[in-house]
């Protein structure tokens, strides 16, 4: 039995990278007694798959994972007895089933929701939240990506699906996945470039908000091809053992 699993990161925990967060879900499904699956083989671990990881520093209310059950309980009581084994910083959201035959989180990701605060004392923030829409209209946004190989200039304006100003901060829906992505900060140093500033990664704050996948060429949460488990599912021949 396949299930999604909707989660947030906050607080001091956004300075815990991806791998170790990984860890942190294999240790708290132990401590919790689920019926986690484990692969075959020399080296068995849990099967469990992680949408795109979020970069150190931010903070999120949209993550999602993808895990494995022998069998479960339902679905309140799996997140639950998630949650009591969770240090502050980490929610469990949601807890829904998917088909097994879903692909995984990872590979569904298409595009995600940031929203962007300004710290104190670095930017005036006028001239962001005021030509938002005129940076979001140029024809190109040309910027310098670096990777770990490489670097080069790419135009980023086909990746950036929405830009808008909410109260005092910048709302972006962004491409997101394996095969194309756009980090917001990203986008907030060409915005600086934009504007005529140096670009201070110190002076923003991100947050994730949704993560979605791309259903008949519409955008949807990765969490809406779930439903609610609401009483124990038990297989068959477990069942009569």
């Amino acid at each position: 039995m396949k299930a999604r699993v909707k989660w947030s990161k906050t607080g001091v925990l956004k300075f815990i990278g991806h791998l170790d967060v990984q860890r942190y879900f294999h240790k708290a499904i132990m401590r919790a007694d689920l019926p986690v699956t484990f692969s075959q083989g020399m080296s068995p671990h849990q099967i469990m798959s992680f949408a795109a990881p979020l970069g150190i520093g931010m903070t999120s209310e949209g993550e999602y994972v993808d895990i494995t059950f022998d069998w479960s309980y339902p679905g309140q009581e799996m997140m639950d007895r998630l949650n009591k084994q969770m240090n502050e910083g980490i929610s469990i959201l949601e807890f829904r089933r998917i088909e097994d035959k879903e692909k995984s989180c990872m590979s569904q990701t298409k595009a995600a929701d940031y929203l962007v605060s300004f710290r104190k004392n670095h930017y005036f923030t006028k001239p962001f939240l005021q030509r938002t829409g005129m940076f979001l209209m140029q024809e190109e946004i040309m910027i310098n990506k670096k990777t770990k190989r490489s670097e080069k200039m790419v135009d980023i304006a086909p990746l950036i699906l929405e830009m808008e100003t909410r109260d005092e901060t910048i709302f972006m829906k962004l491409v997101t996945g394996s095969e194309q992505n756009l980090k917001p900060h990203l986008v907030m140093e060409a915005f600086c470039q934009y504007l005529g500033y140096d670009y201070d990664s110190e002076g923003f704050m991100y947050h994730r908000l949704e993560t979605y996948l791309e259903k008949e060429g519409k955008l949807m949460p990765l969490g809406a091809v779930g439903w609610d488990i609401e009483k124990m599912l038990v297989p068959e021949g477990l069942e009569n053992g």
